[in-house]
């Protein structure tokens, strides 16, 4: 999915397969794939790719759609008796906290109601009976739109997990929108140990200044370790130039954690409504719109350190 040109209304319903080990995108012909854009995905089972609420053209969701990578069909997903979905989603996150829950945060509404609010709901899924069901939690957070989510381990001597929101709305600092104590989440082994040695170097180089992004939105953020890794989007905070193309890492090292900011020279690398995706201890750069805000970007980068 997503939008292919700036201002477009009509999202794509491509579905594309992007191999890093071969250098090489296909357009994957599965039955079923439906056109969205400003949603979010992630990864259930080892087999389905849940993609949750979006734009689909005409109105916004809150709806799943899995894609079954196994038979390469798409899948309209119902809700259970006691599901209290959204009223819509666009532009929200959707954090994987096991095989059969996730933590979907931001803005909710239909077009002509936007609420001031952003509120927070665990969505648990049933794979096999292809359900899905949404419970509102207590608790609300800045109206964010275009907002990234990291779920990071605590620091300090009370281990644990935080869900951060960072950016959508005009504010510096991360909110936390989840906390889980130790032992609730099940820890993944680290998969880029050398990017995370590689970004540990950068932020004790004394290259970047201590300084957070302040009103970013359309941003990427990918974990790394106990580093959040942000890059690009749009700053709220200037009329002109406001696509970025900066990096900033939040360190989870240290307690309270320290932001480290480091400017980007290079204007072709301005980007808005991208993705980075972790794989092989590689940071990729996927899609978004360049430096005019409306031209998308054909280029799939990697995050480089010279």
């Amino acid at each position: 999915g997503g939008l292919l040109a700036g201002g477009a209304r009509e999202p794509s319903s491509d579905t594309v397969v992007f191999d890093p080990a071969r250098g090489q995108a296909v357009r994957l012909g599965a039955r079923g794939s439906p056109p969205r854009s400003h949603h979010d995905a992630a990864p259930v089972d080892g087999r389905w790719l849940c993609v949750v609420g979006g734009w689909d053209g005409s109105r916004r969701l809150a709806t799943v759609t899995a894609l079954d990578t196994e038979r390469g069909v798409w899948e309209a997903w119902t809700g259970t008796p006691g599901d209290c979905p959204p009223a819509g989603l666009s532009s929200h996150t959707c954090t994987r906290i096991s095989d059969r829950e996730l933590q979907v945060a931001g803005r909710e509404g239909g077009i002509h109601t936007q609420r001031r609010y952003g509120s927070i709901y665990t969505l648990r899924l049933d794979p096999s009976a292809r359900t899905y069901c949404y419970k509102q939690e207590g608790c609300h957070t800045a109206s964010r739109s275009g907002h990234c989510a990291a779920l990071l381990q605590t620091p300090g001597p009370h281990p644990g997990h935080q869900l951060l929101l960072f950016g959508g709305c005009n504010l510096a600092e991360p909110e936390v929108a989840g906390h889980w104590s130790h032992g609730k989440i099940k820890e993944e082994p680290p998969v880029a140990p050398h990017l995370m040695e590689q970004l540990a170097r950068l932020v004790s180089s004394g290259q970047g200044s201590q300084k957070g992004p302040h009103g970013l939105r359309h941003h990427s953020c990918s974990v790394v370790g106990p580093f959040a890794v942000l890059y690009g989007g749009e700053t709220l905070t200037r009329a002109r130039d406001t696509i970025c193309n900066d990096l900033y890492i939040y360190d989870t090292r240290t307690s309270p954690p320290l932001w480290f900011h480091f400017p980007c020279a290079d204007r072709g690398m301005k980007r808005v409504g991208h993705r980075t995706c972790l794989w092989n201890d590689q940071l990729y750069l996927v899609g978004g719109f360049g430096e005019d805000g409306r031209t998308a970007s054909p280029q799939v980068c990697i995050l480089d350190f010279i």
